[in-house]
């Protein structure tokens, strides 16, 4: 135990050393925040297809790509030439080829966009403050802006991490950050 003690105190717990990696991000973060508290509604809608734009731009030639590798797959009568093609979509494993150049260049730029785009998600709630919204058939009044450790859980999902959080933290609200972010692409995003 008291060896446990001495690490933790040299070296932090786990959850104070998960801290220090995001807290850049969410400083990132907050100085978008600031910025985008001053922009128009309007403005602040065309956010979205900023990012949206910044996703194309990014995978615009591999999607081109995939999409002339299953056409020319689905014309192909030689079945030996239809399993290379499906290699050079999914690799020999079916988790390589185009299809995982895909998957990696969206991660990448996703996580380029985190920071503008949680701010900006952060941004809409605050706006809502106040107003009235209606919640599975029931009105209730909104107010909810994601603080500083509901960022840092949100980037944790955004992850592929598990973000513990204690009851009344505000796990809902963060699910909304990475599902937004991982939404744009427009592949699908799923809260479980």
């Amino acid at each position: 135990m008291a060896l446990t003690g001495l690490l933790s105190g040299v070296f932090g717990t786990r959850h104070e050393r998960e801290r220090k990696r995001v807290q850049p991000i969410v400083d990132e973060i907050n100085d978008h925040y600031a910025r985008l508290q001053t922009i128009s509604d309007d403005e602040l809608r065309g956010q979205t297809e900023k990012f949206r734009a910044r996703i194309r731009e990014v995978t615009s030639d591999i999607e081109t790509r995939i999409a002339e590798l299953k056409e020319k797959k689905r014309v192909t009568p030689d079945p030996a030439a239809r399993d290379e093609l499906d290699n050079e979509l999914s690799g020999v494993d079916g988790r390589g080829g185009a299809e995982a150049e895909l998957r990696t260049a969206i991660a990448d730029v996703l996580d380029e966009l985190l920071p503008e785009a949680f701010a900006t998600a952060r941004e809409a709630a605050r706006r809502l403050l106040g107003s009235t919204v209606m919640v599975t058939g029931q009105e209730m009044e909104w107010n909810m802006v994601p603080y500083d450790v509901q960022l840092m859980g949100g980037i944790q999902l955004h992850q592929g991490r598990i973000a513990e959080m204690a009851t009344g933290e505000g796990k809902t609200l963060v699910a909304t950050l990475p599902l937004y972010l991982n939404a744009l692409p427009g592949k699908g995003a799923h809260l479980i």
